[in-house]
């Protein structure tokens, strides 16, 4: 349950603290105080959307702690399976910055608002004129249906089906399809790929086919420039190397004369040497080269069939041809392992639609099964708080169609006349009836419910009397199971509370600001008549006021 609560800086709270216990806490204030402000500041901590316009100060940010004493909860699984240390006092905080980025945390540990959302549906229901236009939602119904007959596990074992059966379902229909799809290509994509696989291609072929190709149709024109240039060096008349060897022999003859013409004469040694061999190099070469038709002819082929076989298949060379055959290898693999594996998907549905559909017959059973007791409980409820003609029923039907919670739909019917039969309640009950019909659940669901805190928001608007004062003793009878914190404006109920907290706002010369305090038994009278006569208050008042109270303070 929560013990304590810490805001700063949100909306018009500048600073504020509430320590909380278990059984009914009130909560009262004049209209516009800021009770449904200490809401929204909670509902942080409980994961909801934030930004910049819940800070007060711009430039301060906001922070929102809310202290949780979870012992009694078995919520260790939930910690393990979010990596986050469990303790039986846990801190869970949100801060807003003025930039607007929120950050949460939970016993100090950074987490998601996913997380903190999911924490907060396992700690605490916030109950609001909002979530009574649930009753009119065909999952919350199903969900009220369970919560009284105790589907817990058999809906945790229908999910994991479910689920399963959603996936086998989902693979075998785009396999299907696909198959379906490509079968009548497989026999074309085997002709394709037995073209290619005839071919025999081979990684860099092209290439190397290319250049031989590129060699021997310039071949007579390599020859001569390689004949021309040969002839420079070694020509017998006039050539390059002659040309040095008498550079060489003048260089000689002046040796015993200018010591330098030692060093150019060693120099132009090395130059012959390098010379000589690259001209014997270059006449080498030319005479390997030679005009072969034929092999000009079988190369020419060769690419043709390579050049033909990348246009059809609209590749950019032979490597990208390479790749996009086995792509087609892989296709056809696929194709060909299609029947076994739609096959195999078939028997597993099969098996697991078995299964889904034992555990939703147990599902609708034990839902069914407690749909009596159900309706006549909350029939009564409705009675003792001020409809004696009220009826209320649960049209219930199976459809055979899964979803996530079964096959299953409830709509929920009610009446408050003698003469009218019982309706879709969203279009025949008001909203102070709706509320009633939901007091009544969520006092029935408490019992069954391992939820730690709820919180009214002004559950008893509409009602007065002795029908006010039957609703306090349903809040302070759920207060024995749960922690149930009551926002209200009735004196009947105000008066059952463990603890009263008042709501007001502070003004000052900046700002108008709201706080709380926890009020003493004799504030407490003071407010109880406030409640009771409006702002003046008089002796009766409070004479009422300590009557209506003196259960809980005597």
């Amino acid at each position: 349950m929560l013990t304590k609560l810490s805001v700063r800086n949100y909306a018009l709270i500048k600073e504020l603290d509430i320590d909380l216990e278990s059984g009914l806490t009130i909560i009262t204030g004049e209209t516009g105080a800021g009770k449904s402000i200490l809401l929204g500041a909670l509902s942080l901590i409980l994961g909801t959307r934030a930004d910049t316009s819940a800070l007060l100060d711009k430039n301060e940010k906001c922070i929102v702690e809310g202290i949780f004493n979870l012992s009694a909860y078995e919520l260790q699984d939930f910690f393990k399976s979010n990596d986050l240390d469990y303790d039986d006092k846990t801190f869970v905080r949100r801060e807003v910055n003025p930039a607007g980025k929120s950050r949460a945390f939970i016993n100090d540990t950074p987490v998601t608002v996913s997380v903190l959302k999911d924490l907060g549906d396992r700690l605490i229901d916030i109950h609001s004129q909002h979530q009574t236009l649930m009753l009119n939602d065909n999952s919350f119904q199903l969900s009220v249906v369970d919560s009284f007959a105790g589907t817990k596990m058999l809906l945790k074992k229908y999910s994991g089906s479910y689920n399963t059966y959603r996936k086998l379902k989902k693979e075998y229909s785009g396999l299907k399809q696909s198959y379906d799809k490509n079968k009548a290509d497989l026999e074309y994509y085997r002709h394709q790929l037995l073209q290619i696989e005839e071919a025999k291609l081979k990684k860099g072929e092209q290439e190397e086919l290319e250049a031989g190709q590129e060699l021997l149709v310039h071949s007579e024109e390599i020859k001569n420039a390689l004949t021309s240039s040969a002839q420079l060096f070694l020509s017998d008349e006039i050539s390059i190397l002659r040309m040095l060897r008498e550079v060489r022999s003048n260089l000689a003859r002046i040796r015993n004369f200018l010591p330098q013409s030692e060093a150019l004469s060693s120099r132009i040694e090395s130059a012959l040497i390098e010379l000589d061999d690259f001209a014997a190099e270059i006449d080498r070469l030319a005479s390997t080269i030679d005009a072969d038709p034929a092999r000009l002819a079988q190369i020419n082929e060769r690419l043709d069939v390579i050049y033909t076989l990348c246009h059809k298949h609209r590749a950019e060379n032979l490597d990208e041809l390479l790749v996009k055959t086995e792509e087609m290898k892989s296709q056809l693999t696929a194709l060909a392992s299609g029947d076994d594996r739609i096959a195999e998907l078939e028997k597993l549905i099969e098996v697991e639609e078995k299964n889904l559909r034992k555990l939703s017959e147990e599902l609708s059973a034990k839902r069914r099964n407690i749909l009596p007791e159900t309706e006549s409980k909350i029939t009564e409820l409705l009675k003792q708080l001020g409809m004696p003609n009220a009826r209320f029923r649960i049209d219930f039907s199976s459809d055979g169609e899964y979803r996530p919670s079964g096959t299953d739909n409830a709509e929920f019917l009610f009446s408050s006349n003698k003469q009218i039969a019982p309706e879709n309640i969203s279009r025949i009950a008001s909203g102070g009836e709706l509320s009633r019909v939901m007091l009544s659940l969520k006092s029935v669901l408490s019992r069954n419910s391992n939820l730690p805190t709820i919180i009214f928001d002004e559950i008893d608007s509409g009602v007065s009397g002795e029908v006010a004062d039957k609703v306090g003793q349903i809040l302070e009878s759920m207060g024995k199971y749960m922690q149930v914190i009551n926002i209200t404006h009735l004196p009947q109920v105000a008066s059952r509370g463990g603890r009263h907290y008042h709501v007001y706002k502070d003004d000052n010369d900046d700002a108008t600001i709201t706080r709380i305090r926890l009020l003493t038994d004799e504030e407490r009278v003071l407010e109880v008549a406030r409640l009771l006569s409006g702002s003046e208050v008089t002796e009766t008042a409070l004479k009422n006021a300590r009557e209506l109270l003196k259960t809980v303070i005597n």
